[in-house]
């Protein structure tokens, strides 16, 4: 059964989800245009790494074989479940 998460921002770290869902409408196309080139999509497996301790700094996810830095507000657009 899946559970859902309300986004890849508030996901625990080191737990492995599901990408649901993209608010796409949200972003702006460079921020778009370069989720889509790291393969961020309905789907596919994520995996919070790190956050950063000080404000609202970035987060650190993995996708796939990558790792990739991501502001808050970007990971706030993007839905995930729990498998």
């Amino acid at each position: 059964m899946l559970t859902s998460v309300p986004s890849l921002e508030s996901l625990p770290l080191r737990r492995h989800a599901t990408i649901a869902a993209i608010a796409w409408d949200r972003l702006t196309a460079p921020e778009a245009r370069r989720l889509r080139e790291f393969g961020f999509d309905e789907g596919v497996g994520v995996e919070v790494l790190h956050r950063a301790t000080l404000g609202r700094g970035p987060i650190a996810c993995r996708i796939g074989r990558m790792t990739v830095a991501l502001r808050r507000a970007v990971a706030a657009t993007i839905t995930v479940s729990l498998g």
